[in-house]
């Protein structure tokens, strides 16, 4: 039999076979598969009470010796001292942070002691810790939950709580089958009858703001890139007064010359966005601005990084999440202050569009940069976004926070970000601010010489210096050259601490939501 012509069998096979699309819809950039619908599973709600509940489980806190009656003074006697006997039967010596969970002491399923400094004011860190040191004891107990604050300093009963709330954070909607955890409540135990409306006033809205900030960082980056990291702050602040959102595109910042931020994405074919958040609390007073490096994904572009630990930039947006966390936590708690969160959103690609080592950008104010090194972007953004709001707002200060350099990581390691200022008021108040909620901050130099080093033959400056010395400086002075005086500026360089790689007493494993905390001070710092 003779065989069919090669032409006739393709035609046939073609009609027998379902009409299939044969390209991609206009302007889908990903699978078009949404990886996931669900939410994250629901956390135990904070709720008050002012006498210890039966049956619950329970949270002790234990500032100095160990004294389970003086630190639970709610409880009854005989429970005090069965839990007391057990605990020194145990050696437990409640040192700072240490725990000791007990079971079935005292008609409780289970207790938890946590040690703490004997402090006749304790700060609010050791008092947050103190809480999320017993949540994550506690992370799978399937009991109703009792902290018990009533041996605490007046006052301390909302600090606990705030710790409890950020301990319990969780980003499971990825899984296809998520652990089930509890969500019956926490119950914190005070005798302060306005303990309740202190944490809903003060430290509520704080962390939920921390807690949208890690899902931001923590989102893989074809979810959360310069589109839908807007998306995802209109949706969360959509109906919270005093608030106006300003978006530019592309097309929109190509008008204002904006090059260096438009130079970081253009090989991406996700479009980058310039989002600013302006909150009025105060009437006309200027606003402090703060502005964060928003890159959705760093491969480093044509200076492309290693593979090893590259899945972490998802998280180079860490800035950018910071400060409009700061601002969703000042807006939804009506912050006497006016306050202006810009996020510089940008994917840093490889491709044939992507700018080049050797290219020379300029910026919006006129100035020009030698893009000596591609993974050098952040600091480009930044300059952009700086001069835009400057511009825009007439801030009384500007702060930038970013995950910047790896130079900070060798200097300070994962105890403080690097601070480097050039207004000794405005730094004083981060200082103050990062001591105050354990966010801290060392004083890094400005030093004259980084201008030498950051010198361009042929552009007023290049973006990197080859050969890697003082490389967290010589960016800072970048941003701050590229930053117009006289307005009072500082940058963090956050890229030692924008996740915790083990459990911390508020963080659970992943990104730290670093920075909200630091900027809600700041913010507090100028309410009038």
């Amino acid at each position: 039999m003779r065989a069919a012509p090669l032409t006739f069998l393709l035609a046939a096979s073609m009609l027998a076979a379902p009409a299939l699309a044969q390209e991609r819809p206009a302007g889908l950039v990903g699978s078009g598969v949404a990886p996931s619908t669900r939410a994250n599973s629901a956390e135990r709600p904070i709720s008050w009470a002012q006498a210890v509940p039966g049956g619950a489980s329970l949270i002790i806190p234990v500032a100095g010796p160990l004294d389970v009656a003086k630190a639970a003074p709610g409880l009854p006697a005989e429970t005090a001292a069965a839990i007391q006997a057990a605990a020194k039967a145990a050696r437990f010596e409640a040192k700072p942070l240490s725990t000791l969970k007990l079971h079935g002491v005292g008609g409780h399923p289970t207790v938890v002691l946590v040690g703490m400094e004997a402090l006749t004011a304790p700060k609010e860190t050791a008092l947050a810790d103190a809480g999320g040191k017993g949540m994550l004891a506690l992370r799978e107990e399937p009991n109703d939950i009792a902290i018990l604050t009533g041996g605490l300093p007046a006052g301390s009963a909302p600090y606990v709580a705030f710790g409890a709330a950020l301990a319990q954070y969780r980003y499971d909607r990825l899984k296809s089958e998520a652990k089930a955890l509890p969500a019956n409540p926490v119950m914190v135990v005070s005798p302060d009858a306005g303990a309740q409306a202190a944490y809903e006033r003060d430290l509520a809205h704080l962390a939920s703001a921390t807690r949208f900030a890690r899902d931001l960082v923590t989102a893989p980056a074809s979810d959360i890139y310069p589109e839908s990291f807007v998306a995802a702050v209109q949706r969360e602040l959509k109906g919270v007064p005093n608030v106006r959102i300003t978006v530019l595109d592309e097309a929109q910042m190509r008008a204002l010359n904006m090059g260096s931020l438009l130079g970081v994405g253009q090989g991406s074919r996700r479009p980058s966005r310039l989002l600013a958040i302006e909150y009025r609390g105060a009437g006309d007073a200027a606003p402090i601005a703060m502005v964060g490096k928003g890159i959705t994904f760093d491969s480093g572009g044509i200076s492309i990084k290693p593979a090893a630990g590259m899945w972490e930039m998802k998280g180079d947006m860490s800035g950018a999440a910071a400060v409009v966390g700061a601002a969703i936590a000042a807006a939804k708690r009506g912050a006497k202050a006016n306050v202006v969160a810009v996020a510089a959103l940008a994917e840093n690609m490889p491709g044939g569009g992507a700018q080049r080592p050797g290219d020379v950008v300029r910026t919006m104010n006129g100035k020009t940069v030698e893009v000596i090194n591609t993974d050098a972007e952040g600091r480009l953004v930044l300059a952009d976004a700086n001069q835009w709001t400057i511009r825009q707002y007439n801030p009384v200060a500007i702060v930038n926070i970013a995950t910047l350099t790896g130079a900070i990581v060798a200097a300070l390691g994962e105890e403080y970000s690097g601070l480097f200022a050039r207004n000794e008021d405005l730094a004083a108040r981060l200082v103050a601010g990062g001591a105050r909620t354990g966010e801290e901050l060392w004083r890094m130099p400005l030093h004259p010489s980084y201008a030498e080093d950051m010198a361009s033959e042929i552009a007023d400056i290049k973006n990197s210096k080859e050969g890697g010395r003082a490389g967290a400086g010589t960016a800072a002075h970048f941003i701050s050259f590229l930053t117009p005086e006289p307005t009072p500026w500082a940058h963090v360089d956050m890229a030692a601490v924008d996740r915790a790689e083990s459990d911390l007493p508020t963080v659970p494993k992943g990104p730290r939501g670093y920075g909200v905390r630091l900027l809600d001070q700041l913010i507090r710092s100028y309410q009038k």
